[in-house]
């Protein structure tokens, strides 16, 4: 039993944070109270971006391009807004963990469009119009589900009729499957779904794991860590031992699997598909590691092992997690699969956020793996960070998270694209934990050509945040009250104060919002508006790119789990279709390749679910959606 508590060192943190806060009086009225002060994170800024723009010069990989955040402009108006439990009365529970960002095109109209999930109030769909503007359609599509206290979002043809639905999770207030009719509008179908889930609900993940042509769904639950005490906005208030809740059985709340019947019913199937209590699980992702086009699934666990589940091919999973993988990370959090060094096999990142917590690192320690100092140390089966598992095939995974460069602190979602469009997939990890701690990069990894990772958040411009405004208020307090006077920042005081705190992020996509060709991101802030970041790559240089949009036929629709290769020049990429676009979301978009300096494709190859290969032959021009409509199975 793994002997000591997270949620002690989430306070134990905070304890060291206020010891290391002097008040400052900013004002005489409603005074700014920033804390923490000294912020170390904020202090290494400009030390860390001038140790990137030394670095670049060996970069290989094009970092020639930035992006500007165009939230503003865009007309969104959305902001997150976290329950107090991650505030004012902040306590180590798992609210904190964030919420979901979702991208599909709702109406189809080729534009993509964005869904917020929102813990108090509204989530909110914007329409894009195109020009990176943007409308909220949140009242005539009826996804707002305002009476919620929502986490995950994901798109995916349930029904294949050739659009997207969306399911959404919550805590405590039921799940929500909507079926899109037309036009950017949905119903709620829940309850004749089979999908009226209530507990601690966390990702949502589709995936045809029967193979019979319809996508199932995986609903990860975490475990009871509320108390029925209501908090402001009417979410439950988190227990005091929160992180300690995976030591006790009562507070176990299994994941459930879902089988497909047709015409969007769907039936529990945990039980028969062979899945056991995996833990405390906050996400999961599809997977197809070992090639063989059955899919399979890597369930995260957030205080424990996680779960390689293989696919039988017949229904049923099979745990072997420690026969590819001998540690597994303690705290896992995000998951990204994907083929790095362009070697024809799937690779797989899993960030770990809860081993972070462990101690407080300056930021020139951030990379370097945390150690539990407990006696029977040496015998520990965990990882204490980040993970990469690099596929070698016949020989197995090797871990090398620290040799790429892949190693960071307080990291969330992760989501892999190709942002400089030269033919190497790159990753960007949403980081940080916002009030009450200091502040945390986001971290924007390139990929130089199969051999490293290279931090480069500074030289895209992505970093610092909000063009280096990095705090926003989180509450206020009234000093001289007896609602507030006890209140740890009220120590000493008896006036009015506004707490500044730190940005955060906890989600992220990155996907071509204005079709000019190259990819944008969009992040999901928590307790604060998205930032919506514009790459000018296209307008800098002449780019080679090429999108692929699949409609399986005896597959299901959306192609979920099918495997695609597109060579051009000389090289060969491949990516396998799992929708998973960031943290705790599922998208439905086009894959995209980036090309280098190709003009034209050699030959796509879609190697579809159950193992069907379709070749498309070139050559076939670049800069285009392509879409590749399944061939009859004969």
């Amino acid at each position: 039993m793994v002997g000591y508590s997270l949620r002690m060192q989430h306070r134990g943190l905070l304890f060291v944070l206020v010891g290391l806060f002097t008040a400052t009086a900013l004002a005489q009225e409603s005074t700014p109270f920033i804390f923490p002060t000294p912020d170390a994170g904020e202090a290494s800024l400009a030390a860390r971006r001038e140790a990137q723009i030394a670095a670049a010069a060996d970069l290989g990989a094009g970092h020639d391009f930035a992006f500007a955040d165009r939230i503003e402009q865009s007309g969104i108006t959305f902001v997150h807004r976290a329950v107090d439990d991650s505030g004012k009365l902040y306590r180590a529970v798992h609210y904190d963990h964030g919420n979901a960002l979702a991208v599909a095109d709702v109406d189809g109209d080729g534009l993509l469009d964005l869904y917020f999930v929102n813990q108090l109030g509204s989530n909110e769909l914007w329409r894009n119009l195109g020009d990176m503007q943007f409308e909220n359609i949140t009242a005539t599509a009826g996804v707002g589900l305002a009476d919620r206290i929502g986490v995950a979002a994901s798109f995916a043809d349930t029904d294949n009729d050739g659009d997207a639905d969306l399911f959404v999770t919550s805590v405590r207030g039921g799940n929500a499957m909507f079926e899109n009719t037309g036009g950017g509008r949905f119903r709620e179908i829940t309850v004749a779904a089979g999908l009226a889930y209530v507990g601690h609900s966390s990702g949502a993940t589709f995936v045809d794991y029967d193979l019979d042509g319809l996508l199932d769904l995986l609903v990860t639950n975490v475990g009871r860590y509320t108390t029925d005490e209501l908090g402001d906005g009417g979410y439950f208030v988190g227990m005091e031992d929160a992180f300690e809740g995976h030591l006790y059985a009562a507070r176990a709340e299994p994941s459930r699997l879902y089988r497909n019947t047709g015409d969007n019913r769907f039936v529990d199937a945990t039980d028969n598909a062979g899945l056991a209590d995996l833990g405390w699980n906050g996400d999961a992702a599809v997977t197809d590691l070992d090639g063989n086009s059955i899919p399979d699934l890597y369930v995260l666990n957030m205080q424990g092992d996680d779960h390689y589940l293989l696919n039988d091919g017949d229904g049923h999973f099979v745990d072997n997690t420690f026969g590819h993988f001998p540690k597994t990370p303690y705290g896992a959090m995000g998951i990204g699969a994907f083929d790095f060094d362009n070697d024809g096999d799937q690779d797989l990142l899993i960030t770990d956020m809860h081993s972070d917590m462990n101690a407080v690192l300056d930021p020139d320690k951030e990379q370097i793996k945390q150690r539990l100092r407990y006696a029977y140390q040496d015998g520990f089966r965990h990882l204490m960070g980040n993970a990469f598992y690099r596929n070698d095939g016949d020989a197995g995974f090797s871990e090398q998270s620290d040799t790429l460069g892949l190693e960071n602190y307080w990291p969330w979602g992760i989501s892999v694209e190709d942002v400089n469009a030269d033919g190497w997939t790159d990753v960007f990890i949403a980081s940080s934990m916002n009030y009450p701690f200091r502040y945390q990069i986001n971290s924007m990894l390139l990929n130089d050509s199969g051999m490293r990772f290279a931090a480069a958040e500074f030289l895209l411009g992505i970093e610092p945040r909000r063009d280096d405004r990095i705090r926003q208020p989180v509450f206020e307090l009234d000093c001289g009250s007896a609602a507030d006077r006890t209140h740890i920042h009220c120590e000493g005081r008896t006036d009015r104060i506004t707490v500044l705190g730190t940005l955060g992020t906890r989600t992220s996509a990155i996907v071509d919002l204005d079709n000019d060709g190259d990819l944008d991101i969009v992040t999901g802030e928590f307790n604060s508006a998205p930032q919506l970041l514009v790459s000018d790559l296209a307008g800098q240089s002449a780019i080679n790119w090429l999108e692929i949009r699949l409609e399986g036929t005896a597959a299901n629709r959306d192609g979920l789990g099918a495997n695609v290769a597109v060579t051009a020049a000389g090289q060969r990429q491949s990516q396998t279709h799992d929708g998973k676009s960031g943290y705790l979301s599922q998208s439905s978009v086009p894959l995209y390749f980036g090309l280098g300096d190709a003009t034209t494709i050699d030959s796509v190859t879609v190697t579809w679910p159950g193992g069907q290969v379709q070749v498309v032959p070139g050559p076939l021009p670049s800069n285009q959606t392509l879409v590749i409509e399944q061939d009859p199975v004969r």
